[in-house]
């Protein structure tokens, strides 16, 4: 008879685990709170437009790929992608007035570094040389297994290893060594956003993100980032899961510091195993209510971890098609991003507010009406227990007007406001009570050096038999890559207890 797994929530990482358990011959049932998978990876449809709602950049497709494969399947008969060149443009006002199109081929993008300084383009070879090295020791050593207890980590060969990460200095001062131009450098340091930390503080190893973006590509998937939600969740289907939405889980029902089901719509469901992809912070304060399962992970602990930013969201459904702005992806810089990433994470209402602008219905037309473009915009903002003013209709408004006023100052947006004919949002607010996200926090736990590797919520839970984690606040982090590498390790840390030989 089939073991059967209760998986908690229709996240990337949640439908990623199912798949793999399912596949691997587990009975496994999925429980959803809202009305359709995806969890952040969701959509919003409003006046014939589609939008994704979070994430919107694909970096390393293989690993998207790698779900469809296990099952053998195709994976562009589920997640049709196309590269993307340029990947991005930057804009950048003010007295630093500029544009610039940043390219995966590294003959283009040369032409590009070169308009700053054949200094600066040299140094970032020399970026792009060192942290390459670190790059492929972090892949082989750290981002694609688990640790289980302290001897994982504290042994010569991992500690010699974990020196070769050379994680003390932060993103920006790593940069600063090869590269002077403060444009080049923003362009290149941003990027730790992406896992909602600042460049400023954040361990240097993050700047393995535009690393990863310049050598690989970035891409785009046929309908949108919700496409693989979709997907994912008719694969899994597929191959004999089940999914019940609108199920709201209540409670990890626990005895004797052993998982046995679930407490979901006033009902008890038991399972041999529970796999949970709400958000650990959340799970823990929440969904674990026994004392000793939840072992160091108290409410008071919980409660003094550090969290991500978060991010105020604009969707806007524009009365025209935006041909002078020639890429999807957009990053508008504000003068000066130091203060901006200080304000985001002091808890301070931003002046000038940098931000990214996502057009998917330029490269499918399926998502806007004809004639029509759909515009995300994405302004990095503090998480709620950071900051010092409410997300009310005032804070809205605050933020809704200095993006759109910048908007109209940068080439190929023109008189923005008068063409928005659809306008909605999702707050920190909105994190919090769609998505159960701590605090608002939509990328988890911020990925410090003190909440990184071991030390970060591992897939297994530590004082509960039968009961585990995955998803962006755990071990190896944040980002739809990373969280479908949190998901094949959470499987495999199952399958591994219930002796079974794991070859994923």
């Amino acid at each position: 008879m089939k073991k059967k797994v209760i998986v908690i929530g229709a996240g990337v990482a949640g439908l990623a685990s199912a798949i793999r358990l399912q596949h691997a011959g587990y009975q496994v049932e999925l429980y959803e709170k809202e009305a359709i998978p995806g969890g952040k990876m969701h959509k919003i449809e409003q006046d014939g437009f589609q939008f994704d709602l979070g994430p919107s950049i694909v970096m390393m497709p293989e690993l998207y790929r790698e779900i469809f494969e296990l099952a053998g399947r195709d994976p562009d008969d589920y997640i049709p992608m196309e590269k993307i060149d340029p990947m991005y443009t930057v804009f950048f006002g003010g007295s630093r007035k500029g544009t610039y199109d940043i390219s995966s081929d590294l003959t283009d993008l040369m032409k590009t570094l070169e308009k700053f300084s054949d200094k600066d383009a040299s140094g970032f070879l020399t970026y792009l040389d060192k942290i390459y090295k670190r790059f492929l020791v972090a892949k082989n050593h750290f981002l694609q297994r688990p640790f289980r207890k302290h001897t994982d980590f504290y042994n010569p060969y991992m500690l010699w290893q974990g020196l070769k990460l050379k994680t003390l200095g932060n993103a920006d001062r790593f940069i600063s060594k090869y590269i002077k131009d403060e444009r080049l450098k923003q362009m290149i340091s941003f990027q730790t956003l992406y896992i909602g930390i600042s460049p400023l503080n954040g361990p240097s190893l993050y700047t393995i993100i535009p690393m990863i973006e310049l050598l690989y590509g970035v891409w785009f998937i046929k309908g949108g980032m919700y496409t693989m939600a979709q997907s994912m969740e008719r694969l899994f289907i597929e191959l004999g899961g089940k999914v019940h939405y609108h199920a709201n889980v209540e409670e990890i029902l626990i005895d004797n510091q052993q998982a046995k089901g679930i407490k979901v719509n006033e009902q008890e469901v038991y399972a041999d195993y529970v796999m949970c992809n709400a958000d650990f912070p959340y799970a823990m304060k929440q969904l674990v209510q026994d004392t000793k399962a939840k072992g160091k992970y108290t409410d008071k602990k919980i409660d003094s971890m550090k969290y991500s930013c978060s991010c105020f969201i604009m969707y806007l459904g524009m009365n025209k098609k935006y041909e002078e702005v020639s890429n999807i992806h957009n990053f508008v810089f504000s003068d000066d991003l130091e203060t901006n990433l200080e304000q985001i994470f002091n808890g301070d209402k931003i002046d000038d507010p940098s931000f990214y602008v996502y057009i998917g219905s330029k490269m499918d037309k399926t998502l806007a009406p004809e004639g029509q473009d759909g515009l995300y915009i994405l302004v990095p903002v503090s998480d709620l227990s950071t900051a010092d003013y409410p997300w009310d209709e005032d804070t809205i408004q605050y933020y809704r007007s200095l993006v759109i006023r910048k908007l109209m100052n940068t080439d190929g947006f023109g008189n923005l406001e008068e063409d928005i004919i659809s306008e909605t949002y999702m707050t920190p607010e909105d994190f919090k009570s769609k998505f159960n996200a701590y605090n608002g926090a939509c990328f988890g736990l911020r990925p410090t050096l003190k909440q990184s590797n071991h030390m970060r919520p591992q897939s297994k839970a530590k004082n509960c038999e039968n009961l585990y984690f995955t998803g962006s606040s755990t071990h190896p982090g944040a980002g739809v890559p990373i969280v479908l590498l949190s998901a094949k390790i959470a499987s495999g840390e199952l399958m591994l207890d219930d002796g079974k030989h794991v070859s994923q």
